[in-house]
């Protein structure tokens, strides 16, 4: 955890933001405005408040002493489906920074243990969307959460996020972040459709972060953010030495299927697909999320990866579905020369560590 006076820093700071954004919002207020412009105020607003921060970059992390006989590898974390201020009898916003908090210390932690063995000095996170939870997406979504999306991408998302990667960058000497949307950050929720397919409340709060990144100086992280005109910018490509891992946020995969809600034919089908050309870009796994379901599925030499989430107790899921998992988030270890992962964390981020 950061000092009690960096945090109070911190929070005026994103204060600042706040107000920023809202002289933008008045000052469309005043004439008739189609949503193009409104999502040009934010990043706008968000640009110039972010200009005025004056937070110090993270002094860089030890020496981890004597260089030992093998290999470095590079820590990948998968950060995915926060689904920030959302509200269940277990759940809001408020668990969610706690949990993501827990997933920083929890890194480090098995980046240790790692480290007794060989060199770990970068930190590669996939970050695959549903960051914020929406207000649009389904019917009686607003009751179902603890802030708007203002709040979610412009106040809350900046702070944890922020604190996430400056944990980070506290114990490894070089950061990368690979960021794709999810499907709840989709801006005018089912009217969707008729916007512009870049508008996407997940990558608004992606950019606030890199620009308060930018703001300080910190020249340690370096960020990945697919933005494509006139394209929704679905996936990305992690590049870990020789490993290439597909990022994408997981509501590709369609149907229903054989592992609780999980559908594994459309999870075999699609990923065989873009492997046998579907996709220009060349792969060794596939890191999606989605369906808050930790699963590891081989398929031939790919292995796909589907990530958990920081929500617990999810109604839905228990009323219709008959599912549920503890919170959790995937952390693997890649050896970038042989591009492979060598280790496999199933991290449990709730106070009962995963048990029923």
């Amino acid at each position: 955890m950061q000092p009690l006076e960096e945090l109070a820093l911190l929070q005026s700071q994103m204060d600042e933001l706040k107000s920023a954004h809202s002289r933008a919002l008045k000052a469309l207020a005043k004439r008739d405005t189609d949503r193009a412009e409104l999502v040009e105020a934010v990043y706008r607003a968000a640009k110039d408040a972010s200009l005025g921060l004056s937070i110090k970059p993270v002094p860089a992390p030890a020496k981890q002493g004597k260089a030992r006989r093998n290999a470095e590898e590079v820590a990948v974390p998968l950060l995915s489906d926060l689904q920030l201020a959302k509200v269940t009898p277990t759940y809001n916003s408020d668990i969610c920074e706690e949990r993501v908090e827990r997933y920083a210390d929890k890194i480090i932690a098995l980046t240790q243990i790692q480290r007794t063995d060989h060199p770990v000095r970068k930190v590669h996170v996939t970050v695959l969307g549903d960051v914020v939870e929406g207000t649009m997406i389904f019917p009686g979504q607003s009751f179902l959460v603890d802030g708007g999306l203002y709040e979610q991408v412009t106040v809350n998302g900046p702070r944890i996020l922020v604190n996430f990667f400056r944990r980070l960058l506290s114990e490894f000497d070089e950061v990368e972040a690979t960021m794709v949307i999810g499907n709840h950050g989709r801006i005018g929720g089912r009217a969707s459709k008729d916007g512009d397919p870049q508008d996407n409340a997940d990558r608004m709060l992606y950019r606030i972060v890199q620009q308060i990144f930018a703001s300080m100086g910190e020249k340690r992280i370096k960020f990945n953010i697919p933005d494509t005109k006139g394209d929704r910018a679905w996936y990305a490509i992690a590049e870990v030495g020789k490993w290439r891992a597909l990022c994408m946020h997981g509501d590709q995969f369609r149907g229903g299927g054989t592992i609780g809600t999980l559908p594994f034919y459309s999870v075999f089908k699609k990923t065989s697909g873009w492997a046998s050309g579907g996709l220009d870009d060349e792969f060794d796994a596939v890191l999606a999320g989605h369906w808050h379901q930790g699963a590891l599925l081989p398929i031939n030499k790919r292995n796909v990866y589907i990530n958990g989430s920081t929500e617990s107790t999810n109604p839905y899921a228990t009323e219709m579905l008959s599912a549920q998992q503890s919170p959790s988030q995937w952390l693997l270890f890649v050896h970038p020369e042989d591009g492979i992962v060598t280790a496999q964390y199933q991290v449990w981020l709730d106070e009962r560590g995963g048990r029923p």
